[in-house]
């Protein structure tokens, strides 16, 4: 597949021009680059995981009243 195939086809599955689709650099992966990473996993992981941290809260007084003139 040529970089012109690649673009007509994305272009084709996208509704896009192929002009636009040259553009926004898309590439042709080598299967024997294995150690090609477009998004590096050194990112911490962006969730939350609500039931670990629910299991791990410590208990808490959540159900008092707060009181702003302090009686």
């Amino acid at each position: 597949m040529t970089q012109r195939d690649l673009d007509t086809a994305v272009a084709v599955a996208t509704g896009e021009r192929p002009s636009v689709i040259r553009r926004r650099g898309f590439g042709i992966a080598d299967p024997l680059d294995v150690n090609f990473d477009p998004e590096p996993d050194d990112v911490p992981p962006q969730w939350l995981e609500w039931q670990q941290m629910y299991e791990e809260q410590q208990p808490c007084s959540i159900h008092r009243r707060h009181n702003p003139d302090g009686a």
